[in-house]
């Protein structure tokens, strides 16, 4: 039986077509008209003003950091109950992470975040929150406390684009913003990232550093170190097709999920990530949690059936990198890990193959 993903790609169809225009263009290397054209595709649709193409999210994250001013020993506060990429970056600037727990949103809670911010050593410089799996953050609150103690406000909308907040886009709150196109996210270049704010300058400055720092000169000069991180005009290209449809992702990921809530909400030991209010999320990966079974058993079943599934994400302060780090936690995100599986979620999913595998897991509990 052919393979169920996680979360593959799903191509529109023009992809080919204007990676032979970048061909016939010969702008094979980083930099070109689509990676313009990519970029305004991303503000027109997000409504940031400022946008920067560059080859990782990651990469993005640590631009910002790095264009925030944040720098060796200084204190960055990050959501625990995340991917890896979203806190490298604090690492690669030398800086120091305090993990914060979630809260009943499996989002980070901004209660903990207040006692985080009390028990850190000094005044973090800044705030890196993880949009799970395409659910937006309380941000009201997480806004106010920024702006109340003076830190800047990063929001890592890897897995979130296309998710809203008040009728806004995700990405678009913070100082400054980070997206994935990586090749499992709802909107794939293969691999890539952007990073969107309201300031100019904090733009045109990572640009400055994502191109080698190479000063406005006809030679080769450098007055401080820079990165090779722009995004090529081939990977550009496939995003200004994937953002034709990015529309169409988001209400058929919606759509999986709520198929998937009809056929096993009835199961009583079963719930799935919430929704905060004023929220609509993308739905990037369908997540759920169990109260008595065991994941690992249900996600080993459904490999028989090659279907392919995944626990819900470790945490950091879990992580055994990040053992003596400062976290202030509650045992929520700890017990989401424990309890959770994120289930295939891919747009080019069909009905019966969501049913199918409504099925085995019913049958199995």
């Amino acid at each position: 039986m052919e393979r169920i993903f996680l979360s593959p790609p799903h191509m529109s169809g023009k992809e080919q077509e204007y990676i032979a225009e970048v061909f016939e263009s010969n702008y094979i290397a980083p930099l070109g008209a689509f990676v313009n054209r990519f970029e305004e595709r991303i503000k027109n649709y997000t409504g940031a003003s400022y946008a920067l193409a560059l080859n990782t999210a990651t990469a993005g994250l640590h631009l910002a950091l790095r264009v925030l001013g944040v720098q060796e020993g200084d204190y960055v506060l990050a959501s625990s109950f995340t991917f890896i990429g979203s806190v490298n970056a604090i690492l690669y600037q030398k800086a120091i992470p305090i993990f914060v727990d979630s809260d009943e949103s499996w989002n980070i809670s901004p209660e903990l975040l207040k006692v985080a911010i009390q028990k850190a050593p000094k005044k973090p410089k800044a705030l890196i929150i993880t949009h799970l799996y395409g659910q937006v953050c309380r941000l009201d609150e997480i806004i106010a406390i920024c702006k109340e103690e003076g830190i800047y406000l990063i929001e890592d909308a890897a897995e979130s684009l296309g998710a809203t907040y008040h009728g806004q886009q995700s990405g678009t709150f913070g100082d400054m913003g980070v997206y994935s196109f990586n090749g499992n996210k709802i909107l794939t270049t293969s691999g890539g990232g952007m990073l969107v704010s309201e300031n100019e300058a904090w733009i045109a400055k990572a640009k400055f550093l994502s191109t080698q720092a190479k000063e406005p000169v006809l030679h080769y000069e450098h007055k401080e170190y820079g990165y090779n991180y722009r995004m090529s005009n081939v990977l550009a290209a496939i995003g200004v097709a994937q953002m034709e449809v990015l529309e169409q992702r988001v209400a058929r990921r919606r759509e999986i999920f709520e198929l998937y809530q009809k056929n096993l909400c009835p199961v009583n030991e079963i719930s799935f990530m919430p929704e905060i209010q004023d929220s609509q999320g993308n739905r990037w990966l369908s997540t759920l949690i169990f109260e008595k079974s065991d994941p690992l058993k249900i996600i080993a079943l459904l490999e028989k059936e090659h279907i392919e599934s995944r626990p819900l994400w470790k945490p950091m302060h879990m992580q055994p990198l990040f053992k003596e780090s400062l976290a202030v936690e509650d045992g929520t995100s700890e017990k989401l890990f424990q309890q959770g599986i994120c289930l295939p979620s891919g747009s080019s999913l069909s009905n019966e193959e969501v049913e199918r595998i409504c099925e085995i897991i019913r049958s199995t509990l």
